[in-house]
């Protein structure tokens, strides 16, 4: 099991949140100005993986306790 120190925790919850906005910015935010017709399937797959990062960033943080 990896252990991670509370440093360590921080440091990977802030990236976790980083990565759930660039998944709802490329998913989400990215089929609104391109020149396809938005896929309803592809938004909420966007949306689920924004929910799903910021779960584990939450998760991470402490966010339990």
């Amino acid at each position: 099991m990896l252990r991670l120190t509370e440093r360590r925790r921080a440091i990977l919850a802030e990236k976790f949140g980083d990565l759930a906005n660039y998944a709802v910015a490329a998913l989400v935010f990215g089929q609104a100005v391109g020149q396809d017709s938005f896929s309803f399937g592809v938004g909420v797959a966007g949306m689920a993986a924004w929910a799903i990062f910021m779960g584990a960033a939450y998760l991470l943080a402490g966010g339990s306790r």
